[in-house]
């Protein structure tokens, strides 16, 4: 492979939403609709804003249709579980998306567990959770399928590698390392930001990702030469020289790190595109299993 290889998310993830594209199109004309998308949006969080405007792009892309709700910030856990209610019993509809954070006041938990296990994009639900363990799920959590859809389109060989997955969230973490272990002959260790002398577990990787959310956490001198890094993390950092006043970084000091590892994923530009791009992609596996219709693998 080479040193100082780039992973580029951005440009992978747009060769995903064209393959995405010429599927819908069949499912189309097969089951004589589009792919239909549910987004419940729950107050006005600028970050959220942002990234359900980038789903709704990506489905068009896609040739997904994409509606959003946007529901008032002070709204109760019961106003919103009478949507997500609604959207599961409507026929048309294919995935719920419901976009997290939720305003403290309602039970996330509670409303996750309602959605339709068939309609369940983000495949978060208990039940595709559950699937996930056993290797059986077909609705993966986006951020994983996207990992593994990086590592195989840059021919990263997993089998009988080791990996070090620092971060235990219910979003990355602890999905991936349930997915690693389903569908690789890997090692998995999970680590997280606390684990006592992190630095010896990830010495011992051949392929580290990270997704931690600390700024920094993954140093030049925790890596071995060669070693493939996933950097997950989005953090922003305070940066008076931009017009934002803050900027965008990983949890891996990738100028560091890009020298020394034998690839590495940019932040942005790297997972998180992935990510966005792994959600059509359930989108249209939700839609062409509850229709019944046969579009071939993606």
């Amino acid at each position: 492979m080479g040193v100082d290889v780039i992973l580029d998310g951005k440009a992978l993830a747009r060769e995903v939403r064209s393959r995405v594209k010429e599927k819908s199109l069949l499912f189309a004309e097969r089951a004589g609709r589009r792919p239909l998308l549910r987004v419940v949006l729950v107050g006005e969080d600028p970050a959220s804003i942002v990234y359900v405007r980038n789903k709704k792009s990506a489905c068009d892309e896609a040739g997904i249709d994409c509606l959003d709700t946007i529901l008032p910030g002070n709204v109760d856990t019961n106003a919103v579980a009478t949507l997500v209610d609604d959207l599961n019993c409507d026929d048309k509809v294919d995935g719920i998306l419901v976009q997290m954070p939720l305003p403290p006041q309602i039970d996330a938990a509670r409303i996750t567990e309602m959605i339709d296990p068939a309609k369940d994009v983000d495949g978060f639900t208990p039940w595709n959770v559950g699937l996930l363990s056993t290797g059986r799920a077909s609705l993966l959590p986006c951020t994983p399928r996207g990992i593994l859809t990086l590592l195989k389109h840059y021919s990263i060989e997993t089998r009988g590698r080791n990996i070090c997955v620092v971060g235990r969230s219910s979003i990355v973490g602890r999905p991936l390392a349930n997915l690693l272990l389903a569908s690789t002959d890997a090692t998995v260790d999970v680590c997280n930001s606390h684990t006592r002398d992190l630095k010896a577990h990830v010495l011992q990787a051949d392929i580290v990702v990270s997704a931690a959310g600390c700024p920094g956490l993954i140093r030049a001198d925790m890596v071995r030469e060669g070693t493939v890094v996933v950097d997950v993390g989005i953090n922003r950092i305070p940066d008076p020289s931009r017009k934002s006043g803050y900027r965008l970084v990983g949890d891996c000091d990738f100028e560091a790190l890009k020298g020394k590892a034998a690839a590495i994923t940019p932040v942005p530009g790297g997972i998180g595109p992935m990510t966005v791009a792994s959600l059509v992609e359930n989108v249209l596996i939700a839609a062409s299993i509850r229709a019944g219709v046969d579009i071939g693998a993606l």
